[in-house]
């Protein structure tokens, strides 16, 4: 009996020891060496590389909306999606949605009324809807926007958008994409 009560603390200290320090100090070494942007987290004085930010100002490149469209009265907290602070997730709307639709008209007279003829990524949601990143056809989009708002010349708005688009992973994985707020910071050092 004795020796039954031992193999089993031994082997709840073996498991406590392994997955609770082992485990965890491995994984977060790996995590240090091929992820070591995203394991210590991405928030800047600017804001979050890894969720899309609120920009409202025409005098900034604006990312794709949350769930609810951000210009459509909701406002554009990702990190207040589906109504409830801390989660996250497409609305699951389909495309018969009078929601969907009125959303997208929103969206669609909010981009003309700023001047800008948007792209399809501008005026729909990502899957998480906390997407940072947009296409550089969405960004190059919203130049006379910005240019208008800033001053600057289209040709000066364009060269920045080439110089902050950045290839798909890894070669093959996903397309060109652009994070907005390394563009809106780059875009803040040249005004």
């Amino acid at each position: 009996m004795i020796n039954y009560l031992r193999r089993s603390i031994v082997l709840a200290l073996f498991f406590l020891v392994f997955f609770g320090l082992v485990y965890g100090f491995v994984g977060t070494g790996i995590s240090q060496v091929l992820f070591k942007h995203q394991a210590d987290g991405s928030v800047t004085a600017d804001g979050s590389t890894l969720i899309g930010q609120n920009w409202t100002s025409p005098k900034f490149f604006h990312g794709r909306p949350d769930d609810f469209g951000p210009y459509a009265g909701t406002g554009d907290n990702p990190l207040v999606a589906n109504g409830k602070n801390g989660e996250s997730a497409a609305t699951n709307l389909g495309p018969r949605s009078k929601v969907l639709l009125a959303n997208t008209e929103a969206l669609i007279a909010y981009w003309h009324k700023m001047g800008v003829n948007p792209t399809p990524d501008l005026v729909t949601t990502s899957g998480s809807g906390l997407d940072p990143d947009i296409s550089p056809a969405d960004a190059y989009a919203e130049v006379p926007m910005v240019s208008r708002a800033t001053g600057l010349s289209p040709r000066v708005l364009d060269r920045l958008i080439a110089s902050e688009s950045q290839p798909a992973e890894l070669g093959f994985l996903g397309s060109t994409y652009i994070d907005v707020l390394q563009l809106n910071v780059a875009l803040a050092k040249i005004e």
